[in-house]
Formats: structure tokens, sequence, C-alpha cells
């Protein structure tokens, strides 16, 4: 059976693992499986550069038989690298076994909310896109907002994902306030309204309640980590928690 992120009963609990080498990445795997991990997220911007290379891409994702998300965002070893570089890096995961490959909204023209307009940039992540798809893998775009913004303001970006060819839409903005989460939640079942791809709406700051929830409204996938450690991102809730929140709502 073919891996993937787009065909599921239930929203797929997703264990995102970053860590500088194999054998830590594929401990993490094996302390997420007994947790409920149905997936797993291996972020390749804090692998050390030494293991960045086919044949181990090949051997982590033959490591598990559950589908892969990958990113290879401008953060972590990465901050050094230029888009092309990304861009080249995502194509070489893409054929050594990934499942989904996070396209940034704003690899090619850097913008403070990850999502450029620049014609020319455009064109190239939809060949991106393009090139992605014919190796056989599933593409979601991102878009890191980082703070909280209005429904039309998400609604625009998650249109334009969908416009350039993602399978599915990732959108991140924040709440501070109970106001602002409580709109976030409202936008969840706006965006399930209004677009045809699955989509991935999460929040930062104070209210992320999103992350816990979402799943219920509308989201497509929970993430979440074994554990938390000096590379783990705190917002996200262990796998463990997840679970029992998707079992029990």
């Amino acid at each position: 059976m073919k891996k993937t992120f787009l065909e599921y009963d239930k929203p797929i609990i997703t264990s995102m693992v970053q860590a500088e080498t194999p054998e830590r990445i594929k401990e993490l795997i094996d302390k997420s499986i007994p947790m409920g991990a149905e997936a797993f997220g291996m972020q390749f911007e804090k692998l050390l550069h030494e293991y960045r290379n086919k044949d181990i891409y090949r051997e982590l994702f033959s490591y598990t038989d559950k589908p892969v998300y990958v990113t290879n965002y401008r953060t972590g070893l990465n901050t050094e690298t230029s888009d092309e570089e990304l861009a080249k890096g995502l194509i070489e995961l893409s054929e050594s076994g990934a499942t989904l490959c996070d396209v940034m909204g704003d690899i090619f023209e850097k913008q403070p909310e990850e999502l450029t307009m620049d014609k020319t940039a455009v064109k190239k992540q939809m060949e991106l896109i393009d090139t992605l798809h014919q190796n056989g893998v599933e593409v979601l775009m991102s878009s890191h907002v980082k703070r909280f913004i209005s429904a039309e303001e998400v609604l625009k970006i998650a249109l334009e994902h969908q416009k350039r060819g993602a399978d599915i839409c990732k959108i991140v903005t924040g709440a501070e306030n109970m106001e602002e989460q409580i709109e976030n939640l409202r936008i969840v079942n706006l965006l399930k309204e209004n677009l045809e791809i699955p989509f991935l709406y999460l929040s930062v700051g104070k209210c992320s309640i999103l992350r816990r929830i979402g799943c219920n409204l509308g989201c497509c996938m929970y993430l979440g980590v074994a554990e938390h450690d000096k590379f783990s991102t705190p917002d996200q809730p262990l796998i463990k928690s997840l679970l029992a929140i998707r079992e029990n709502m």
C-alpha cells in the first residue's frame, strides 16, 4: 500500500522528530510508535550536513512503515543556505522515499509572513511542486505567520497555497488572548467551507488550543512529539496526549 497523508479515516497523529543525527531520529521514532504515532515529520534543517545524502535519507525513510513528512526550512543549520539549495534538498528527499514535502510559501523570495506574491518566485514554486509531484510525493505548502491575522488574510494565504498546486495547506498564526483564540476556531470552519484541499491551521502564542482540538473541527493532522528536548518545538503536545484527545472528543 502506498504511503500517503491524503487518505485517512481520522486525522493523522504525526510525530515531529528534530535531531542532529540519524541515530537520534531513529530513537525518537522508536519512542513514538508505542505512544500512537501514525506518521513522522523529519525536519532536516536540524540534521548535521555530514548526514545529508540520499543513502541516509533512504535509510531513515525505510526505518518505518509509516508515511514521512519532511521539511527543509531556512532555520536550524540552514541559515546560510540559499533557497535554491533548499529546493534541491527537497527534490533529493522526494527522490529518496519521502511521502510529503513541505514547500515554504515564500521560497525563492523570502517574506516576513512566508507568502510571496512575486510572479517569478511563484512560477518557480509551481515548477518545484510539479517536480516533486513527478517524483511521486505529496506536497504541503506552509506559511508561518506567527501572529494573529484576520480571517480574510488567512483565507487569502490558503487559496494561494491551493492555486500553486499544494495537496495540503499549512498556516501557523497566533493568538494572545481568548478573543483571538475564538476567532481562530471560527477560521478553521471558514477554511473547511472554502478549500478543496486538506489543511492544517495552527496557532502560537498564549492561546494555542488549536494544536489540540483543531482536528476535531476540520484540520487534517496532529503534530506532536515523543518528548521535549532542546530541538523539539515547545508548542507541540506529546503524542500520547494527542491520541487521548482524538479518541475521547
